[in-house]
């Protein structure tokens, strides 16, 4: 059971990593040299 939760509560937490990453472009996308970043997840088993 508690394995279940770590999973779905890490899967949500690289979602929100994604959310944010693209938030972050958006906002700074008019700015000069403006760089985009990319959001890399990495799984480990």
């Amino acid at each position: 059971m508690m394995r279940a939760l770590w999973t779905g509560a890490s899967g949500m937490i690289g979602q929100q990593f994604n959310i944010d990453t693209v938030a972050n472009n958006l906002s700074n996308v008019n700015t000069t040299g403006f760089k985009k970043n990319r959001a890399v997840l990495l799984v480990l088993i």
